[in-house]
């Protein structure tokens, strides 16, 4: 185990991925998920199983999964140890251990982790200290806000974002866009709203909206949740029916059925739809009616926008909410108003075949797929995963381990878990170094196929 390997496992969800490691707790794996960590320095593994332990209060076990990433001296690892450190009531050593230098503290990254380690130790003030120094940095600033949340320094932390929520404001008087400050005007809001003080910043931003005096749509549909959130319906509804309600307009209506007025709900939407056939109206009605059950009227109102292109096309979110639904899938899929997806309609056979796998018709499952050939997915194993879909693991078990690449290695960890093979299912799993090894070498053949311009870019799509 060395740090590049640990970086590499975060950057790419190498290894065992959160998800895989998730499915093995909750089929009470624990000591499997502690001896992956241990055996084959699964990063994602230490993670999970040290979360578990701290949730049992076993301290002593938690901290001894981390030690070997912690002695490569990887910060995450040493981030991680810290934590349970605190959890386990032991402060100053969890400080000891990453208490930034003199050089370190000139990193923003740095000091924003130290000053969570240091809020979580009681030490708000100590924190807020660090982070000043970096104050004109947005995602420092939001750091600012959120470690603060309950700590009763709401007065200070105000004092010190209101000089750049002003800056905001000037940039926009002076008609510049000072990207640097273009979250001060919500965050002030926010903190004023935690602060109890909700009319205030209601009355703050809402005169910077009608003034225009704000860099990003941010702090427009910032300002329109917090009217949402605090009953001002009147003004909301005003805000979404003007010149911003390609923004605004969802909140209004999400607002007015968040109150159980759903009809009043769907009637602003189409008739928003009837005067501005805009797809993002289209896009929340769909929705919300296929919330409601409704999925014909959602297929008749998201029909145009079937054949646009990839954002914009609304087939997708009415697909994803139906994937555990299959009969209702491919009612879909098969209604005369649906299209091909345009631009991949191979997404739709391949849909198409999930829906009749899940209804236990895999045969005409396989059938759709080898007729529709998916372009850069080996047919093998999306064979398999319709037989997983249909519950016929030992099928699907039985192709993936002919197969035997790294990819079909990684589809076969589920299906040994879901046969109670969870041993065997980590026995199977590509290493981390496998998984880097097959990776470059796909690399390596992509840039080998394609031809490229003297920009080293690709000739061809994707380019």
């Amino acid at each position: 185990m060395n740090s590049d390997d640990l970086v590499w496992q975060t950057d790419n969800y190498g290894g065992l991925p959160p998800r895989k490691v998730d499915l093995l707790l909750e089929h009470g794996h624990l000591d499997l998920v502690i001896r992956a960590a241990e055996e084959r320095g699964e990063w994602f593994c230490a993670e999970r199983a040290t979360q578990e332990l701290c949730r049992s209060h076993e301290f002593g076990r938690a901290l001894k999964v981390t030690e070997p990433f912690v002695a490569t001296g990887w910060p995450t690892a040493l981030w991680a140890k810290a934590g349970i450190l605190l959890r386990a009531g032991r402060t100053d050593e969890a400080l000891d251990l990453v208490r930034p230098d003199k050089e370190g503290r000139t990193s923003q990254t740095v000091c924003r982790h130290f000053a969570e380690v240091l809020t979580r130790a009681g030490r708000v003030d100590e924190a807020i200290d660090l982070l000043v120094p970096h104050i004109g940095e947005p995602w420092i600033r939001t750091a600012l806000v959120e470690i603060t949340e309950g700590q009763e320094r709401d007065e200070r932390v105000l004092e010190l974002i209101a000089p750049h929520a002003e800056a905001a404001r000037r940039a926009r008087d002076d008609g510049r866009w000072d990207y640097s400050r273009s979250d001060a005007q919500e965050l002030q809001a926010r903190v004023w709203e935690r602060a109890g003080c909700a009319d205030e910043a209601i009355r703050v931003l809402g005169k910077d909206i009608a003034g225009r005096r704000f860099l990003v749509q941010n702090t427009l549909t910032a300002y329109a949740e917090l009217l949402a959130r605090h009953g001002r319906l009147d003004e909301l509804r005003e805000l979404a029916t003007g010149q911003d309600a390609h923004a605004v307009l969802h909140i209004y209506a999400d607002a007015l059925q968040g109150r159980g007025r759903a009809e009043e709900a769907e009637t602003v939407m189409r008739d928003a739809i009837a005067a501005d056939d805009w797809v993002g109206y289209r896009a929340w009605l769909s929705s919300a009616l296929l919330r409601d059950d409704r999925l014909d009227d959602a297929i008749t109102v998201a029909e145009p926008g079937f054949s646009w292109y990839d954002c914009s096309n609304l087939l997708a979110p009415l697909v994803h909410p139906l994937l555990d639904r299959p009969e209702e899938l491919l009612h879909l899929l098969e209604h005369p108003l649906t299209v091909p997806h345009h631009g991949h309609e191979e997404f739709q056979h391949w849909w198409r075949a999930f829906a009749l796998a899940g209804l236990g018709r895999v045969e005409e499952a396989i059938a759709a797929v080898e007729a529709h050939p998916d372009p850069w997915t080996d047919p093998r194993i999306v064979k398999a995963g319709l037989l997983s879909t249909a519950g016929r693991l030992a099928a699907a078990a039985l192709e993936l381990q002919a197969l035997g690449t790294v990819k079909a290695r990684e589809e076969l960890f589920e299906v040994l878990v879901r046969q109670g093979q969870a041993a065997e299912a980590i026995a199977a799993h590509p290493t981390v170094a496998e998984q880097r090894v097959d990776k470059k070498r796909a690399a390596e053949a992509k840039t080998a196929c394609a031809p490229l311009r003297e920009d080293g870019y690709s000739l061809e799509p994707p380019f």
